[in-house]
């Protein structure tokens, strides 16, 4: 399969993707009083009903409240939605053995910093992505997990993960490629996003911006393909 007809696939599981969260609001699933485990289980649910998929190549993530500062190694207690409150969702659904990871945030509710912090997300991560493309040829994971960071102060927020993103591909690729640093957006990886895999074959990223204020107690992720 050629790297365009590669990315081609990639592009259409994440479509679906975007699909099954527009349809989580559609449906009002992300609302308060309700817990993280029960809104988990309503995704998982939906994406059955919508596309028959059940398997997902990481870990199915929703975080509110104080939950949103930990990345995603971290397994915190079970939290209740507040009826006033930030959450994200981060999903990995496998579409016909191709991988999407996918991650959005939620404000409910008028808090300005929520939602300054769910605007400031998405537009960090076109900004990287427009630098990414400008040097995309040579630049390493290191530099632009430097740049992201960079990112984080210039929109008044910390940066709340050590990487910024990872290799995504035909699934399972954490099985075909392992888990080393040159397959993170990782300070310590001074290898070229650009460089082909150990087996010789294109290497496809997804991008995460995840900004958080300790003091505030509150943290904001947006996640999708680089290209």
């Amino acid at each position: 399969m050629s790297r365009i007809e590669k990315i081609q696939e990639l592009v259409r599981a994440e479509e679906k993707a975007k699909v099954l969260f527009q349809e989580l609001e559609n449906r009002n699933y992300i609302r308060g009083g309700i817990s993280e485990k029960e809104l988990n289980q309503s995704v998982y649910k939906l994406a059955f009903e919508l596309f028959g998929i059940k398997k997902y190549w990481h870990k199915r993530i929703v975080r509110a409240g104080s939950n949103t500062l930990l990345p995603y190694r971290h397994n915190p207690e079970n939290l209740t939605i507040r009826e006033n409150d930030i959450l994200f969702l981060d999903f990995g659904p496998v579409f016909d053995e191709w991988e999407a990871d996918f991650g959005r945030t939620y404000v409910l509710g008028s808090d300005p910093k929520m939602l300054k912090l769910q605007q400031d997300i998405e537009a960090a991560w076109n900004a990287g992505r427009e630098f990414y493309l400008a040097n995309s040829k040579t630049i390493t994971g290191a530099e632009f997990y430097a740049f992201t960071r960079e990112l984080a102060g210039k929109y008044g927020w910390e940066f709340g993960n050590e990487h910024c993103g990872h290799l995504i591909g035909n699934f399972p690729h954490e099985k075909i490629q392992g888990e080393e640093l040159v397959n993170y957006i990782h300070p310590d990886n001074q290898i070229p996003m650009s460089s082909k895999d150990k087996n010789n074959d294109d290497r496809f990223w997804i991008y995460e911006i995840h900004f958080v204020d300790e003091e505030l107690q509150i943290g904001g992720f947006f996640e999708q393909f680089l290209n």
